[in-house]
C-alpha cells in the first residue's frame, strides 16, 4: 500500500502568494476541477498534503511504507499520469531539474525537501503538462486545463437533456450534470467545452462563449455575458460580464461589471459595478505584486487583471487598475483607483487602515456560515497566522 502525497515547493508556494496564503497549491482551481481532484480521480486514491508548517495541522501528511510524492504545481493529464504510474522505488521524474515525481520509503518522504538528489535515478519525462507557479498561470492556462478536464469527465458518459428553449452551437462540447439547468440562454461551444456541474444553473438570457466550467451548485445569473475560459468553482455566483477568469470556489460577483483575466480565492464578493481593468491605456505588459522580491516583477502578458485572496471583497461601484493584486480579507471600496498592491487585512481605497483580525474573523464565520461550513480554531489559527506575518505591508501602521 502507498501513500500518494503532494508536495508544495516553499518558493513556488510564496511565488502564488496571495492565493495559497490560507491553501496549499494543489487546491487551487484551474479548468474544471482543483489541482488535488485530478490526482485522486486519475490515480483513483485520496491524496494528503507537504505543505508549509503553519497550514498542516489541517492539511495533514499520511506516510506509509512507500510513498509517491507529486509536485502539487503539476496540472493532472493523462500523459504525466501514466509516466507517474510506471516510477519504481528510488526513481524520480524530472523537467529542467525540476522534480515532478518520486517513489520513495518512508525515511525519505519524511526527509524530502523538493530538491533532487543522489538517492534518485533521474528520469526525464517525455509528457508535456501545465506547471502553475505564478497566479497568472492559472488564467493563461485555464484553456487547456478546462479541455484537458472537460474530456477527463465526460469520456464514455451522456450529457443530461439540455432544454430546447436554448440557442447552441457546439452541441457536441456541452456537457450537464445531473441536476444542472439551462434555460433561455445562447451557449457557443465551437470555441470550447461548456461544462456544467451538478445542480449548476444558467439562468434565462446568459450569453456564453466556451469555454466554461461551472463547478457543483455554481450559478450564472440573469443576463449573463461570459467569455472562455472561465471557471466557476463551487457555489460561485456570476453576473455581468467576465472573460478569461477563475473563481476557486465560494465567491460571488453577482451583478453588472467587468471582470477579466483574473484569479479569485474563495469568500470573495464582488460589489455591483465592480470593475477591473486588464489592458493598460498604452499596450505595455503588466507587471503584478511578486511577495518574494517584494516589488512588481514582469508577467510578461499584455491582458492581466485581478488576483485577490481569500475572503477579499470590493464595494459597490469599484475600480480595479490593471495587474492588481489584493490579500487575503481585505475590504476595498470608494472612489477612484485604489494602489495595484493592496496588503491582507486592509480596509479602504484611496487610504487604508488596518481591518481588525476580529472584525475579519467574524465576517469571515458569518458568511461561510451561509454555506453551512464552519470556520474552525485551526482556521482561525492559520488567519491569525497570516495577519501576524503581513504586518510589514501594512505601512500605515507606523503612522
Amino acid at each position: 500500500m502507498q501513500s500518494v502525497i503532494l508536495f508544495d515547493q516553499s518558493n513556488v508556494q510564496q511565488q502564488l502568494l496571495p492565493l495559497t496564503y490560507i491553501r496549499p497549491i494543489s487546491e487551487l482551481r484551474i479548468g474544471i476541477l482543483t489541482m488535488k481532484e485530478k490526482w485522486e480521480k486519475r490515480l483513483e486514491t485520496t491524496v494528503s498534503f507537504k505543505t508549509a508548517t503553519y497550514l498542516s495541522e489541517k492539511y495533514t501528511v499520511n506516510y506509509s511504507a512507500e510513498n509517491l510524492l507529486i509536485n502539487a504545481s503539476v496540472v493532472a493529464n493523462d500523459a504525466i499520469t501514466n509516466e507517474i504510474k510506471q516510477l519504481q522505488l528510488n526513481e524520480a521524474l524530472v523537467k529542467d531539474e525540476v522534480i515532478i515525481a518520486a517513489r520513495m520509503s518512508q525515511n525519505e518522504a519524511e526527509q524530502f525537501t523538493g530538491r533532487l538528489t543522489s538517492v534518485f535515478k533521474s528520469i526525464s519525462t517525455k509528457s508535456e503538462f501545465i506547471l502553475v507557479t505564478r497566479p497568472w498561470h492559472i488564467f493563461q492556462h485555464n484553456a487547456q486545463a478546462l479541455q484537458d478536464d472537460f474530456d477527463y469527465l465526460t469520456k464514455g458518459r451522456t450529457s443530461q437533456q439540455l432544454s430546447t428553449t436554448n440557442q447552441v452551437a457546439g452541441k457536441e462540447n456541452i456537457f450537464l450534470e445531473e441536476g444542472a439547468k439551462v434555460e433561455f440562454s445562447i451557449l457557443n461551444a465551437t470555441t470550447g467545452p461548456i461544462y456544467i456541474g451538478k445542480n449548476a444553473e444558467i439562468m434565462e438570457g446568459c450569453i456564453v462563449r466556451g469555454g466554461l466550467g461551472m463547478a457543483e451548485n455554481s450559478v450564472l445569473k440573469m443576463g449573463a455575458k461570459i467569455y472562455g475560459a472561465t471557471t466557476l468553482g463551487t457555489y460561485c455566483k456570476v453576473g455581468g460580464e467576465v472573460n478569461n477568469s477563475v473563481l476557486t470556489g465560494y465567491s460571488n460577483k453577482g451583478h453588472d461589471g467587468f471582470l477579466g483575466n483574473s484569479v479569485l480565492g474563495e469568500w470573495c464578493n464582488l460589489g455591483a459595478d465592480t470593475n477591473n481593468s486588464n489592458l493598460k491605456n498604452n499596450y505595455q505588459p503588466v507587471k503584478l505584486w511578486d511577495y518574494t522580491r517584494k516589488r512588481f516583477t514582469p508577467t510578461g502578458l499584455q491582458f492581466c487583471g485581478l488576483i485577490a485572496g481569500d475572503h477579499s471583497k470590493s464595494g459597490i461601484n469599484t475600480m480595479f487598475n490593471t495587474g492588481t493584486v489584493i490579500g487575503i480579507s481585505s475590504n476595498v471600496y470608494g472612489a477612484g483607483f485604489p494602489r495595484n498592491f493592496i496588503p491582507s487585512f486592509s480596509w479602504g481605497g484611496s487610504s487604508f487602515k488596518t481591518y481588525r483580525l476580529d472584525k475579519a474573523l467574524e465576517t469571515a464565520e458569518i458568511m461561510m456560515a451561509r454555506r453551512k461550513i464552519s470556520l474552525t480554531d485551526t482556521d482561525i489559527d492559520i488567519m491569525k497566522y497570516v495577519f501576524e506575518q503581513t504586518g510589514t505591508y501594512r505601512t500605515w501602521d507606523k503612522y
